[in-house]
């Protein structure tokens, strides 16, 4: 089992950036994929990013050359940072931990991109 806690999000304007958080409860090496989804209002939730244990990573058309995924061993945390951020971003962003054959999902952190 493993518990993941997002923090990191906020309201901010058109262009600017900020940079989530997902601390795991136990070592990142033991999950398998770690990914960042998102939720807005009314859509089904998305994959926005992902790393595996190895390090590779993936990102959705919509966010590729403004968000960046890593992660700190060491913290056993994984990080998504947001530049440039548009209003179409505004979504509820959730962390998800892949161990196995199980999924666990955070709380999620809401990020509203607002003038």
């Amino acid at each position: 089992q493993v518990q993941l806690v997002e923090s990191g999000g906020g309201l901010v304007q058109p262009g600017a950036s900020l940079r989530l958080s997902c601390a795991a409860s136990r070592s990142i090496f033991s999950i398998n994929v770690m990914g960042w989804y998102r939720q807005a209002p009314g859509k089904q939730r998305e994959l926005v990013a992902a790393i595996t244990r190895g390090g590779s990573t993936n990102y959705a058309d919509s966010v590729k050359g403004r968000f960046t995924i890593s992660r700190s061993t060491a913290k056993n945390t994984v990080y998504l940072q947001m530049n440039s951020l548009k209003p179409e971003d505004t979504a509820v962003y959730y962390c998800k931990a892949d161990v196995n054959t199980r999924n666990y999902w955070g709380q999620g952190t809401q990020v509203t991109v607002s003038s």
